[in-house]
């Protein structure tokens, strides 16, 4: 028996471009934003046999609907694979993704699993987040939890609270640079979005790039926005993800797998791990998950050569730059832009960093090891460490 670790590695993402809620996606089907990307996936990498994939989990945040049905085994079903390839549905609100990444990987790497597709989806347009809930009312009645903490806008309304330095000026100026940043990569993001049909009252058309940019954002413009979340607060529009419809899938296998198949290798795992903070302040999720798992692979905040963070609010990046003593406008974070530009359909988002990450290392030889994280509600964070196989050395 072989009971040794193996190396798990990324090899290949995809994502639906991404719209916003109750526009480009609205008469479209969650299934079928998920069974677009797998498919895309298959075919971009035609040297999969496709029986030998072992498992297919994919997130959903709102497990209702076309969201429903144990996802994972559907969309298999729907996209064209055996139907000797299970599945399965995961749920960790915005971590769904990056979970099923994480859960497909361990097996991966404990020999049980060989190839795994792994990813999410999200309809905010017809499932709202929160949709169908009935949370038990000790959760209110015992003071487990503030009811605050149910609402991800005031949760970041806190985090301005608990650090009074994370000024709304700061908020803004971020926004602003993450859309300009988005704004000069978008010719490179596009290499991993498909193609997806969408219908409305006006007929079909191709959506082949996301729809919620917005480019012209200024720090003026910014300045006058109302803040939804509290009177007077400091988290406006503009500095919060939007509500976001879009699915990433991806491809994970082991390094002699990928050799034996002749399948690229993007990146490759080198460990992860999840932490639970206060839900009040969920946003700080992203810091004692990084720790944790940098402390477990036994390096440091400064063998990290690019960041690839969720941008939930801008405000919950800026914790997570202060906390380790990072710029605001550090060219390792976000390079290409994140969620603030452009959406973030909740359980999806996780693989959507991985595969930025991935096409980054590409460009960066001299970077060795990145970082994907991201916050998550009810008080949590994920952080997945990743090597580059472009590593030539730093400069």
């Amino acid at each position: 028996m072989n009971d040794t670790i193996r190396d798990v590695v990324f090899v290949d993402g995809v994502r639906t471009p991404f719209g916003k809620a109750g526009k480009l996606f609205e008469d479209t089907r969650a299934d079928d934003l998920i069974i677009r990307a797998i498919r895309t996936l298959l075919r971009r990498n035609p040297g999969l046999p496709p029986e030998r994939v072992d498992e297919v989990a994919l997130a959903a945040t709102t497990q209702i609907g076309d969201q429903g049905l144990t996802l994972g085994r559907t969309a298999a079903l729907l996209s064209g694979l055996p139907r000797s390839v299970p599945g399965y549905s995961i749920d960790r609100m915005c971590a769904g993704a990056m979970t099923a990444v994480t859960s497909v990987a361990s097996a991966i790497a404990s020999r049980q699993y060989d190839i795994a597709i792994a990813g999410g989806v999200e309809s905010m347009s017809n499932h709202p987040m929160g949709e169908g809930v009935d949370p038990n009312p000790r959760i209110i009645a015992e003071r487990l939890v503030d009811p605050d903490a149910l609402q991800m806008g005031v949760t970041a309304e806190n985090l301005h609270d608990l650090y009074p330095q994370l000024t709304k000026e700061r908020a803004d100026a971020y926004a602003v640079q993450t859309q300009q940043r988005y704004a000069a990569a978008v010719d490179k993001l596009a290499g991993d979005i498909t193609t997806m049909a969408a219908r409305s009252d006006e007929g079909w058309t191709i959506a082949t790039g996301d729809e919620l940019p917005r480019p012209s954002t200024s720090m003026e413009g910014l300045a006058n926005l109302r803040t939804p979340f509290r009177p007077h607060g400091r988290v406006t529009a503009g500095t919060s993800s939007p509500n976001t419809d879009g699915a990433t899938a991806c491809l994970l296998t082991d390094a002699e797998t990928a050799a034996e198949l002749g399948l690229p290798v993007a990146m490759r795992m080198v460990g992860f791990a999840f932490a639970g903070v206060d839900p009040e302040t969920m946003g700080v999720g992203p810091i004692p998950s990084t720790e944790k798992a940098l402390a477990r692979a036994g390096l440091t905040i400064d063998d990290i050569g690019l960041f690839e963070i969720n941008e939930a609010f801008a405000v919950q990046v800026l914790a997570f730059l202060d906390h380790f003593k990072i710029a605001d406008d550090d060219p390792r974070v976000n390079p290409w832009g994140g969620a603030i530009a452009m959406g973030h359909p909740l359980a999806a988002s996780g693989v959507r960093l991985m595969t930025q990450l991935a096409r980054e290392f590409a460009e960066h030889p001299e970077v060795r090891y990145g970082i994907t994280t991201m916050c998550v509600g009810l008080g949590q964070g994920g952080t997945v460490i990743w090597e580059n196989p472009n590593f030539k050395g730093a400069k």
